[in-house]
């Protein structure tokens, strides 16, 4: 470990302790900020454990909505995300304004959003579901007819498990959009006989073409639980490092070296030091949307 890194490890953890902090990373961070994390997860994993925890600053290693979720569930708290730039192109897709005029087009129809949305737009909707529960949230929900967004993708493997009516959304993460049935298929030529798991954002063609359609802790559950012993990994790369570290006898390959999402890798060490250092910068939401968001997230969690 070079000497730079072992005084910033250092230096981290005396302002975690000054500070009362806790360091959370989701699974698509760089390999040193998952190493120096004291949590690592999902996007709604993580943001539970904000509001569980007893530390009273959250350093929250991800994108700009997850660092929302956990302000929304622990409003008492400081919430920093170590670069403010970390955005979400995805959650971008959808603004409120859009989503009121859609609404509107849709009278009848609840408004179910992907966690990946921003907390003004949760605001405007009526449940939140993450990959992982989406299917059992729109299924137990008293509606009959849905507007899904901003993932279209995943939205279109939402319509296949249900009876109701979904009514998708213009929009997709640039990551895993961009992975095609033919990278699939050179994959699946490459490495025959490997067990091929990719996550729901990708194209509906893939996920056809796939063994399993999972989110990143569906993904990590296969590989701990599974026989199988290859595996084509379809999501971002941040998580082949997560798979590998946890299951050291079982081998992992990218479904595609484009599976790399650049807002996933600002976050370093040096910016989470820092950030507790200066604490900032901090993540605030007005506390009207906050309220309405919550209303969003606890629904999820009531019908999942």
């Amino acid at each position: 470990m070079e000497e730079n890194t072992i005084k910033l490890l250092n230096r981290l953890s005396e302002l975690k302790n000054e500070r009362n902090a806790v360091i959370l990373a989701h699974n698509y961070q760089i390999d040193e900020i998952q190493d120096c994390a004291d949590y690592v997860g999902d996007s709604f994993e993580l943001s539970k454990i904000a509001s569980e925890t007893e530390a009273q600053v959250i350093v929250f290693c991800g994108v700009h909505f997850m660092a929302e979720s956990a302000k929304i569930l622990a409003p008492e708290k400081t919430v920093l995300l170590p670069d403010i730039m970390a955005g979400c192109p995805l959650a971008d897709m959808a603004a409120p304004q859009k989503v009121r005029e859609m609404k509107k087009k849709h009278p009848r129809a609840a408004v179910a959003c992907y966690i990946n949305t921003t907390a003004a737009v949760k605001a405007e909707c009526d449940v939140c579901v993450t990959s992982a529960n989406a299917e059992k949230v729109i299924n137990n929900y008293p509606a009959d007819e849905f507007i899904f967004l901003p993932d279209q993708n995943l939205g279109s493997y939402i319509a296949g498990k249900t009876h109701k009516k979904i009514i998708l959304w213009e929009g997709y993460c640039i990551t895993h959009h961009r992975v095609t049935a033919e990278d699939a298929r050179k994959a699946r030529e490459a490495l025959p006989n490997t067990f091929m798991m990719v996550h729901p954002e990708c194209q509906p063609e893939v996920v056809e073409m796939a063994d399993a359609a999972l989110g990143t802790g569906g993904m990590l559950r296969c590989a701990r639980e599974s026989q199988e012993t290859r595996f084509i990994v379809g999501t971002e790369l941040g998580l082949i490092y997560r798979l590998k570290k946890e299951n050291p006898n079982k081998d992992f390959y990218l479904l595609s070296t484009n599976m790399i999402c650049p807002n996933m890798k600002f976050t370093n060490l040096q910016k989470v030091v820092r950030s507790l250092e200066e604490m900032s910068p901090q993540i605030e939401v007005p506390e009207d949307i906050r309220i309405k968001a919550k209303t969003c997230l606890d629904r999820m969690l009531q019908y999942s």
